[in-house]
């Protein structure tokens, strides 16, 4: 077959991705010069812990093997099985801990609870104050800024892909075929639209009902830390925002351990993994209601820094750079991502919100076999 493929941040690559290694030909169209949307700007976390049971934990599950076969193919995605600590400070949160410890899905993330000594033997860098942590050895991590590029130029050597990049879809004149705003038309046998949080312009007029929702979030990158992070960090308010952890435990934590009020006003968490170049990228807030702010917030950069030195038990490297992103989200939480076709041979694929860059090589496998590529 031939596929054309609208969209060039994480997930519509791994559908190229699937269409390629499946003996297929790629004419991949990309509106800016490379992907600079959610895909770039995450913290390239393949997160299994928080996920709700059911659909989106077997998405994930399923997600992490296929990074980590992709991986051994294509080294430059920084691909490691690093695992993640989420540290607790109070007795309430340890015990939405030990709740997580005990759900019948505890197996398949693999999760245990580490005391103090036992969170800085797999982590020493973590030298604040703690009660212990949650350790799920499932999550993992790849580099977000450069594994776009690195699966595409990995395609390209294959002989049977072609990225055509300022190049914006206009219209899908006929079935399989694509006409971008060069004038130029795209014709293959099926076309698969990943426009990420772009819903705009030719998505609306092919789905002007979607069911989905933009969300804007802040984050920030160190200069690098002089000690290795040997694992990704979230913080306990994270567990008030992941699924998996919803239960009379965390009933008690919201009602007896409010939020300080930046992280409840911004809908934060803390989520914290050291680059390759030893930077950390941390973050991050949420942000709903539309028009979205065009200025970043400073108060909860005060926050985040509060927060990790207390963890790391030091001050912060100096901050690199600050940035804002917007990434597509079903607005039904049970719905992983929204595929659905919008004309005679062409499917959209979007909003699976910040599973994005976890979910993306199982999202791009379901369609393929969907489709019967």
């Amino acid at each position: 077959m031939r596929v054309i493929i609208v969209g060039a941040g994480v997930l519509g690559t791994m559908h190229a991705w699937q269409a390629v290694s499946r003996g297929h030909e790629v004419v991949h169209l990309e509106r800016e010069a490379a992907a600079r949307g959610a895909s770039v700007r995450n913290f390239g976390l393949v997160w299994v812990s928080g996920r709700s049971a059911g659909p989106e934990l077997d998405t994930a599950l399923r997600a992490r093997e296929l990074w980590e076969e992709i991986g051994k193919q294509v080294p430059d995605l920084g691909f490691r099985a690093s695992g993640s600590l989420t540290p607790v400070t109070t007795d309430r949160e340890r015990a939405v801990a030990r709740e997580a410890l005990a759900a019948p899905e505890a197996r398949l993330r693999d999760l245990h609870y580490l005391d103090p000594d036992q969170v800085r033997e797999v982590n020493p860098a973590l030298r604040g104050e703690m009660l212990g942590a949650l350790w799920c050895r499932r999550d993992a991590q790849v580099e977000p800024r450069t594994a776009q590029r690195a699966l595409q130029d990995t395609l390209a050597r294959s002989g049977r892909y072609t990225l055509l990049t300022g190049r914006e879809a206009r219209e899908l004149p006929r079935p399989g075929a694509v006409r971008d705003d060069h004038g130029d038309l795209h014709e293959g046998d099926h076309v698969v639209l990943c426009t990420g949080a772009q819903l705009g312009g030719l998505v609306r007029e092919l789905a002007p009902d979607l069911p989905v929702r933009r969300v804007r979030l802040q984050m920030m990158q160190t200069e690098p830390l002089e000690t290795t992070l040997t694992t990704s960090v979230a913080d306990a308010d994270s567990f008030r925002y992941y699924p998996a952890y919803r239960g009379p435990g965390l009933d008690t934590l919201n009602a007896h351990q409010p939020q300080p009020a930046t992280a409840r006003d911004h809908a934060m968490q803390l989520l914290m993994v050291q680059r390759a170049d030893g930077s950390l990228t941390i973050g991050d807030t949420h942000e709903y209601e539309h028009p979205f702010s065009f200025d970043t917030d400073e108060a909860p950069y005060e926050h985040l820094t509060g927060v990790v030195e207390g963890l790391l038990g030091r001050p912060l490297p100096s901050i690199r750079r600050r940035w804002a992103g917007v990434y597509a989200q079903c607005t039904d939480p049970g719905t992983v991502v929204h595929r659905a076709p919008v004309a005679d041979g062409a499917w959209l694929v979007t909003g699976p919100g910040g599973r994005g860059m976890t979910c993306s090589p199982a999202i791009a496998e379901t369609t393929a076999n969907d489709l019967g590529w």
